[in-house]
């Protein structure tokens, strides 16, 4: 089946004019991949139309997962799930990002919350808000003390994530698609406008935050470390929010087959949707280091602005 697959992409690859010596397809599993069998989810918000549990109610999140895009925001989400005080929003609300979904009011944004016990916190993920200029305004408004997680990778790798996406996206809605060096290269210069380097300049973001939130309510997720060992990440999250540790290495398994963590908890083992994960584009190495040193002197000013670096660094 996987050699099918790879030869499938190869002539997907040529009918769409991505020149071989620019880009040949490799598997690589990107954290955001890691979404559930929704026939297995544990813990996520259950049908709107099944009558509430005795004793719930729905309550605005405890904690939102702000962001990145590609970076791992849907495993960490996952991940949490485990935990017994954690109720999960089961999709993307897009509320304080998309002017038309924030008009319809705080009522329409609770309603599209878990149903909860008073022992529960509430967590929702959109990565959309980390990259909007009035997400934290919105929130802040909401609520000033709310507790926020922001997982980041690699910014570059990140870059070639978001160009995957909207690439499978653009040819299963038959649309034509470029080559990534076609998108990151004008006029032989690096082009800084393109929408996947803009959501790359995390201290851009990151400024906006930090007009309406102290540092000390953001909680930054390494991405990377996440998909390599999830439980010292895991473990980090639950004392940023005050929950009883309960996730522990047993939760967590390496599947070989697959080549990353997959989840164990009630009994049950889950782990990445067969349709989600993408094949990545290798990209030139010229250009990928054009891309690399533009965001080298942005990845400098976020890492002095959290008081921490990353291996991305």
């Amino acid at each position: 089946m996987a050699s099918f697959m790879v030869s499938l992409l190869l002539l997907v690859l040529q009918k769409y004019a991505t020149p071989s010596e620019l880009v040949k397809a490799s598997f690589d599993t990107t954290l955001d991949a890691i979404v559930l069998d929704p026939v297995l989810a544990a813990n996520v918000s259950e049908d709107a139309t099944s009558s509430p549990p005795p004793g719930t109610s729905k309550r605005t999140p405890h904690s939102i997962i702000i962001g990145v895009r590609k970076g791992g925001t849907r495993a960490l989400l996952e991940m949490l799930d485990i935990h017994p005080e954690v109720a999960a929003a089961a999709t993307e609300v897009h509320f304080f990002d998309w002017d038309e979904n924030y008009a319809k009011g705080l009522e329409w944004y609770r309603d599209l919350m878990p149903y909860s016990y008073t022992h529960q916190i509430t967590i929702e993920k959109t990565p959309g808000y980390f990259t909007s200029p009035l997400a934290p305004e919105r929130i802040c408004a909401m609520n000033s003390s709310i507790k926020l997680l922001l997982i980041l990778r690699d910014p570059a790798e990140r870059v070639i994530s978001d160009y995957t996406q909207v690439y499978f996206n653009r040819l299963e809605n038959h649309k034509p698609v470029q080559a990534i060096e076609n998108l990151l290269v004008r006029s032989g210069s690096l082009n800084i406008r393109y929408k996947a380097i803009q959501r790359s300049l995390y201290d851009v973001h990151m400024r906006n935050w930090l007009k309406h939130f102290p540092l000390e309510q953001i909680h930054i997720v390494d991405g990377d470390a996440l998909i390599h060992d999830p439980l010292p990440e895991l473990q980090k999250v639950e004392r940023f929010l005050n929950l009883a540790p309960r996730i522990v290495s047993s939760n967590f398994y390496f599947n070989h087959t697959k080549g990353f963590y997959c989840i164990r908890s009630d009994g049950r083992e889950r782990c990445l949707h067969e349709s989600k994960g993408r094949p990545h584009p290798s990209v030139n190495n010229t250009v990928l280091e054009q891309l690399r040193s533009y965001l080298q002197e942005h990845n400098q000013h976020f890492f002095r602005m959290v008081k921490r670096t990353f291996s991305w660094q």
